[in-house]
Formats: structure tokens, sequence, C-alpha cells
């Protein structure tokens, strides 16, 4: 994934990653304005008004899929900073969007990247195809959530974007933080980027605002995990990065 990246290349990737969703969206379409002369009138007025709130819901999930994906500063990942010569961590779950893009913003830094994605728990149909388009990075390392294979204190930045929200069980999700509380430095950083379960990802997304957590089940996360919370911050009203550091008064 190059730094420069091409016109359009989020929102189309997120149609052909979730092209299943769309082409039964666009069936169902069809066949209700097919066998629409089949129902009463005031059937027809709700299927009419019911497909008009579809498509108007889908056309808005895209537009701003479209603002945050290609129009907004996200991949210029503007809150990773200072990590030449340092040891970079960078955890994804089936599609990695972001390591070419550090190793070119930061040259010499020493990046490891991992990938905890498990078909048998990750059967998500979008992630089993972006893998298929964007083939995992050769030196990828293949990891589990609940113990990463890393020394303590090993890492300088250890980044987890768009990512830990994939893991889908509470307990596991606080494990996890706890092993990148384990691998990342004392003086070191976790920074996490995530949508969250909010109004305006509610507004963007209507029931695709469950696939996230919210703030507070996050912050709940980091507790206890033994992180607190430095600094947050929003690339666009969409995203929010959590940056990350231990609580000195936990370990």
């Amino acid at each position: 994934m190059e730094l420069n990246r091409k016109p359009l290349q989020g929102v189309l990737n997120i149609i052909c990653f979730n092209s299943h969703f769309y082409l039964m969206a666009v069936i169902i379409f069809i066949v209700l304005i097919v066998c629409k002369n089949q129902f009463s009138p005031h059937i027809q007025n709700l299927l009419i008004i019911s497909s008009t709130i579809a498509i108007f819901t889908i056309i808005i999930s895209l537009l701003v899929s479209f603002y945050i994906y290609d129009l907004s500063d996200l991949y210029l990942l503007g809150w990773v900073k200072n990590a030449d010569y340092k040891k970079i961590l960078n955890i994804n779950a089936g599609f990695d969007e972001t390591s070419e893009i550090i190793s070119n913003k930061f040259p010499n830094a020493n990046l490891t990247i991992c990938d905890f994605y498990n078909p048998v728990k990750h059967t998500e149909k979008s992630i089993k195809r972006a893998r298929k388009l964007y083939p995992p990075n050769p030196q990828t390392i293949f990891v589990e959530t609940k113990q990463l294979i890393f020394q303590k204190n090993t890492f300088d930045k250890s980044l987890v974007i768009l990512s830990a929200h994939e893991i889908r069980n509470k307990n596991e999700r606080v494990q996890f933080f706890k092993e990148l509380n384990r691998v990342t430095k004392p003086v070191g950083q976790i920074l996490v980027t995530e949508h969250l379960r909010d109004w305006k990802n509610f507004l963007a997304y209507t029931i695709g605002f469950f696939h996230f957590y919210s703030r507070k089940s996050w912050l709940q996360t980091f507790n206890q995990a033994g992180l607190i919370v430095k600094q947050e911050i929003k690339t666009t009203p969409f995203i929010t990065t959590f940056i990350l550091e231990k609580n000195e008064n936990t370990f």
C-alpha cells in the first residue's frame, strides 16, 4: 500500500470487500420494484418508503466512507510522531493498509508487522476478500491476541489501527491490551485508532455502528489493562485515536 493512495481507493475497497451486501441490496430492490403491483396501494407505499430510506442510508454511508478514507488525512498517520530509529509494532486483523505507509514515513524505524487474523474466529466475508486482494506483507508475523510472542519492553510504539474492534470477546480484548502493555517499553506509547459506537457513526452507518465499541467501553478496556489515555485525537468526527501510556500505579 503506497503512501499516495489511488483516487477513490478507500470507498472502492469498501464496495469490493462488501460486494455480497450491496448485491443483495440491489436484488431486493429490483424484486420489490417488479413485484410491487402484487400488493395493495398501502403496502406499495410502505415498500417505496422503506426502499428509499435503505438506498439513502447506503449512499450516506458510502459518502462518509469516501470522506474518511479518501478525502481526509487519515492515512498520513499524523498521530505517529518521532518514530525514526525506534522499534514499532503494527498489528492488523487480516487487512494491512498501513505498514508500508509507516515504512515510507519512517525509513529508519525498525518495524514489526503482526496479524491476529484467525479464520475460525473472523468469518466475515469482507476480511476474506480483502486478504485476497491485498495479501499480507511477506514479513508479517501471525500472532494470538492472548499472548504476543515478544519479550517484555520490546517496542517504543505499538500501533493498532482500525483492527482492535475485531476482537469481539471483552475478556480477550483486555488480555490483548495487557499484552501490548507488556511488550511496550515503560516510556513507550500504544496508539489505538477506531470508529466509536456513537451518534455520529450511527448517522453514518446506522446499524453498522454496532460493529464498533463505545468510548466508555474502550476506556474500561484500557483501564483494566493497566493503561491510561494521555491524549485523544480526532481524524474527522468519525475516527478517534487514543494515545496510551502505562499506568505506573498498576504494575
